[in-house]
């Protein structure tokens, strides 16, 4: 591996390098992530099933698992969001009207 004598390099040569050492960092994790994520792809493979299908936990019926509820609608409890996908039309509404996300979080 060649030396870099970094006290002998100008400003704009020194943040250049940077910039290139800071890309290559991206490109390496994100082979390493690829990477792992075929790995465990196979793995998942060799069980019988699809990622995907284990990420999201599906039950291998084809049936998909429900999120816990996050956010209730404080006029009608029973109206609930995980705080996923997209937000149900009375939050939507509350929202546009000025009210902040957070007052409708469900407390544990």
């Amino acid at each position: 591996m060649e030396r870099i004598d970094l006290d002998a390099m100008e400003r704009d040569e020194l943040i250049t390098l940077q910039k290139k050492v800071d890309k290559a960092l991206k490109d390496y994790d994100a082979r390493k992530r690829a990477e792992a994520i075929a790995a465990a792809r196979d793995a998942a493979k060799e069980h019988g099933y699809a990622l995907d299908d284990l990420l999201q936990g599906g039950s291998g019926a084809g049936g998909k698992a429900k999120g816990v509820p996050k956010y209730a609608n404080p006029e009608n409890p029973s109206d609930t969001w995980t705080g996923r996908g997209r937000k149900p039309k009375w939050l939507e509404e509350r929202l546009a009207a000025g009210a902040d996300q957070e007052e409708f979080l469900i407390k544990a």
